[in-house]
């Protein structure tokens, strides 16, 4: 689906549990926020500090997600970053927008709780991921009990020592100790947190966190 910049139509996006965001981000606020976004890209407002930080720590020419991918900036910027990247995300408007926005992006609409490694290449992503990245308040718009289902999916697509990393408001109805329940359940292992994508310490008042997951098993060296 490289360089499919046709519309995304409802019947590629799984049919499960409303999410937060479907339930939350609809109307005027949806408009408003794919608005500011857009502002923000005609302007060159930096939107990218996600995927350096996932630059960062991956191999270069590394397989990455964008999950939650939104209107594709991140999965855009790692792409140009020269590494085998897919975004998905369940909110067929964005995709078709990213589509739009990033013709040499490969963005699919699909559900994180069921997204299937077949899925992912029958698209033409890879088999498996060296860094899932779950930027831009994914988990806390994720449908309400299916936040430890949706890790241990994405964990399936990992290969061995990969990582997940993830970022989030602590001031939602999500915790961040629910978060780390839930990781520790599906066994993810929290190797780092910071409070911001700029690698600023976390404090209990933090108002965000950026969490850094382990898979088990060994990674290659440059992982």
């Amino acid at each position: 689906m490289t360089s499919d910049s046709s519309p995304a139509t409802p019947t590629e996006a799984s049919a499960s549990a409303a999410t937060r965001w479907e339930n939350e981000i609809v109307g005027e606020r949806w408009d408003d926020y794919v608005a500011k976004f857009q502002t923000m890209f005609d302007e060159g407002s930096d939107l990218s500090g996600e995927a350096r930080f996932v630059d960062m720590m991956a191999p270069r020419g590394a397989d990455l997600m964008d999950a939650g991918c939104g209107m594709g900036r991140v999965t855009a910027a790692l792409h140009a970053a020269g590494h085998h990247v897919i975004g998905v995300d369940k909110d067929v408007g964005l995709v078709k927008i990213g589509r739009e926005r990033h013709p040499e992006a490969n963005l699919i609409a699909h559900d994180l709780l069921t997204v299937s490694s077949a899925v992912i290449t029958a698209a033409g992503g890879p088999a498996s991921f060296d860094v899932i990245a779950v930027p831009g308040n994914v988990m806390v718009f994720l449908a309400p009990g299916t936040e430890q289902a949706v890790l241990s999916n994405l964990l399936v697509l990992l290969k061995p020592g990969g990582r997940i990393v993830t970022g989030f408001f602590t001031t939602r109805e999500y915790t961040v100790a629910e978060f780390d329940d839930a990781a520790k359940a599906v066994g993810l292992t929290l190797e780092h947190r910071f409070a911001t994508w700029h690698l600023d310490p976390f404090v209990a008042e933090s108002e965000w966190a950026v969490s850094v997951l382990r898979a088990p098993g060994e990674a290659s060296a440059a992982c």
